[in-house]
């Protein structure tokens, strides 16, 4: 028989996880915290989302290289594609996205799978009302997914974007592979979606994309290695040390040679639809897969995104080393003081949160900041940044920044919470 100590104790237990529960329920990633600055906010459009499947046919198979000779095969990529819709009434807009934590192929980190709630409508009918809207790219890191930044793709979206990102194959949590196959495809990855985007959204097109994304107007945003690779589309041709490099680690293959400054037909591939770009945490300087000349080639606006204690692509001579070469952009380079490389994605999954993740854990989360207040932020300056570049909004006012956030409070900002920022600015 339970005394009634008891049963009140186990009565507030019940009621707390209820409470909790609720809350975590109804603040969902990306949803603004009281202090998010003012652009974070969503925007007007309902958000709908649909998954894609696409093939890349006859691709290098640089994983199965052999003697220098690389066999080819189709390449199967999924993407996740986030656009402005029309909600019915009495629908709420949301999603749930299935996840896992782990690591294929690797006994230590076994894939656990989980899912989380997100503010969109499965498969709602598309917007048209708004024209064509601008497209943004978006590219996860080694290892990632389509899902990593969820906080910023319906964000963008209920913003007027369509917003589609890639599963990179034998990049992701659940099918990783040898590195050397990222070194080669994001750019190509990239560069395909840009073109089957294009196809899928021609008005002629049966496609429920058909006259949905104009491409023309274009953005790329990547983190990581999705960094890494959106540079390099944009116009920062790879070094011949990295060319090298690359073929020491395949076993002579020459594939990633096509990417680099010198190869006869890489400027050719610069694409003129594309018009912005957004790097968070981009890897590569500190191993050399940039040399001046290569850096000089990116010629796009673009906005890089970093941790000042960035562990993994380093930050003095990796990320601002790359904001420094890029002579020849118009170029916005937001530090977060004393963050590490985990700047872009969304907050740590509850699944994280159990004892023995404490690896999965640390791949969301940064150690001396909030995650949802960097989501935030970074929704806030994306806004800004491609609002002027695809939309031709008047955001100048959100960049034109002091330097330190600590010495004056900077536009878009609640009073007293620019803190722990750094935003630079070079012209060419």
């Amino acid at each position: 028989m339970l005394t009634l100590k008891t049963r009140l104790l186990f009565l507030f237990l019940l009621i707390t996880c209820y409470a909790q529960s609720q809350t975590t329920d109804a603040f969902l990633p990306g949803d603004p915290l009281p202090d998010a600055p003012e652009l974070a906010a969503r925007g007007t459009y309902g958000v709908g989302v649909r998954t894609l499947k696409l093939t890349h046919k006859a691709q290098v198979d640089v994983l199965r290289t052999k003697d220098g000779k690389s066999p080819v095969y189709d390449r199967p990529l999924t993407l996740e594609v986030w656009y402005p819709a029309r909600i019915p009434a009495g629908k709420a807009q949301r999603v749930t996205y299935e996840e896992v934590l782990g690591r294929a192929n690797d006994p230590k980190r076994p894939l656990v799978p989980f899912s989380f709630t997100g503010r969109a409508l499965r498969d709602a009918e598309p917007d048209a009302g708004g024209g064509a809207y601008p497209l943004v790219i978006v590219s996860h890191g080694y290892p990632g997914s389509r899902f990593l930044l969820t906080y910023l793709t319906e964000n963008l979206a209920s913003k007027g974007y369509v917003v589609v990102a890639i599963d990179h194959t034998e990049s992701t949590y659940r099918d990783l592979g040898g590195f050397p196959s990222t070194l080669l495809n994001r750019p190509l990855d990239d560069l395909f979606v840009l073109d089957e985007l294009t196809r899928l959204s021609a008005k002629t097109s049966s496609h429920f994309l058909a006259g949905l994304a104009n491409t023309d107007k274009t953005a790329l945003i990547g983190y990581s290695m999705g960094g890494y690779g959106v540079l390099n589309v944009a116009g920062a041709g790879f070094s011949a040390q990295a060319a090298k490099f690359f073929g020491q680690l395949t076993g002579g293959s020459t594939a990633l040679q096509t990417r680099t400054m010198a190869a006869p037909d890489y400027k050719a591939s610069q694409d003129p639809r594309i018009k912005a770009v957004v790097a968070f945490a981009p890897w590569g300087m500190e191993r050399g897969v940039w040399d001046a000349e290569g850096l000089a080639g990116l010629k796009l606006p673009t906005m890089f995104v970093a941790g000042s204690k960035d562990d993994v692509s380093g930050y003095e001579k990796g990320i601002k080393a790359i904001y420094d070469g890029a002579v020849n952009a118009d170029r916005y380079l937001l530090t977060y003081i004393n963050a590490r490389h985990n700047v872009a994605p969304n907050p740590p999954p509850a699944a994280a949160l159990k004892p023995g993740h404490f690896d999965d854990y640390q791949h969301f989360s940064e150690p001396a900041w909030n995650e949802r207040r960097i989501n935030n932020i970074n929704q806030h300056f994306v806004t800004a940044f491609l609002g002027i570049h695809l939309k031709g909004m008047d955001y100048a006012k959100y960049l034109a920044l002091p330097e330190n956030s600590d010495a004056e409070s900077w536009t878009g900002f609640k009073p007293r919470t620019s803190v722990g920022l750094e935003m630079r600015h070079a012209k060419p």
